[in-house]
């Protein structure tokens, strides 16, 4: 007796036909044209926004010097690792030996810089003598490095992070030590990550009323089926977007995206429509802030409940 009284406690409750809550909840969602006429007015006032010319570290009067990272062409990076080298060379035969002045990214050198919303370096530098035998093996493998990214800019291709500590496993031992000098490398030459041709490993895809150039080939993202189009991790081989979206949505959750994705809701608005991304990491940023300087879109976003 009593387990079925517990069996009947456990039941779901049947639904009233004549209660009028699920009518209530339904009178709340707003029809498409408000939510079209809010997302108008967000889009406008984005876009006001971001119409002045961007700040940079010399247009603000801060206390200390910093540190400007900026994106170099390869040609730049090249020259850059050269002339670090014939320095290097010079040091060593005026019998001085050779050392790395490498920007210190410790946190009491880093300044947050609220007008950029940026973290940036001060003028900090910390010393890297080969001579030294505490540094000599951070010494050999920032070598390494430079050399490897002077390899790459004359090549012209791209590798991924995993792939540039494969190219000297014995010297490297693990990634996380290839990966700091890697940041250091990119501190010292005074650009980003991206400009050594060192790219994120492919995640994140694209799905929505978006068409653009993929190394040469034209990418419609709206016969992509539910799965999308892969990001492409380096940005520089994307180019001609078209689009008549009004928004960029950003979802981080998978379940969300196949949702989206599922119910083509960048369809659901005949005259304005949206971009659903599943979010991933340093491509996937890049590739949408590539998108909404292009086509002029702004972007939202649907994160963790």
């Amino acid at each position: 007796m009593a387990d079925n009284t517990a069996t009947k406690s456990r039941k779901r409750r049947q639904p009233d036909p004549d209660s009028t809550t699920e009518v209530l909840f339904k009178n709340r969602l707003k029809p498409d044209s408000v939510i079209l006429q809010t997302l108008q007015s967000l889009v406008t006032s984005t876009a006001s926004a971001s119409s002045s010319k961007p700040l940079t570290l010399s247009d603000l009067s801060l206390s200390s010097s910093c540190r400007e990272v900026t994106d170099l062409s390869l040609t730049s990076v090249q020259s850059e690792i050269e002339a670090l080298t014939i320095s290097i060379v010079q040091s060593i035969l005026s019998g001085k030996g050779f050392s790395f002045n490498v920007p210190s990214r410790a946190a009491t050198n880093q300044l947050y810089v609220p007008e950029l919303d940026r973290i940036v370096l001060k003028d900090k530098n910390t010393l890297r003598p080969f001579a030294n035998i505490s540094s000599v093996r951070k010494c050999t493998i920032t070598a390494r490095i430079l050399s490897l990214i002077h390899q790459l800019c004359e090549k012209s291709i791209h590798v991924t992070k995993r792939d540039l500590f494969y190219t000297d496993v014995k010297l490297f031992q693990d990634q996380t030590q290839s990966d700091a000098v890697l940041d250091d490398v990119s501190c010292m030459l005074g650009c980003t990550r991206s400009s050594l041709n060192v790219i994120a490993a492919e995640k994140g895809v694209v799905v929505g009323r978006l068409i653009f150039s993929d190394n040469g080939d034209m990418i419609d993202c709206t016969k992509m089926g539910m799965g999308g189009k892969a990001i492409p991790p380096n940005i520089d081989r994307v180019g001609d977007m078209q689009s008549d979206a009004l928004f960029i949505l950003l979802v981080e959750k998978d379940a969300a995206y196949m949702r989206l994705a599922e119910d083509r809701f960048y369809n659901r608005f005949s005259m304005h429509n949206c971009d659903c991304e599943r979010a991933a990491g340093c491509g996937h940023k890049a590739f949408s802030k590539e998108n909404e300087g292009r086509i002029e879109a702004a972007g939202f976003g649907i994160g963790r409940q």
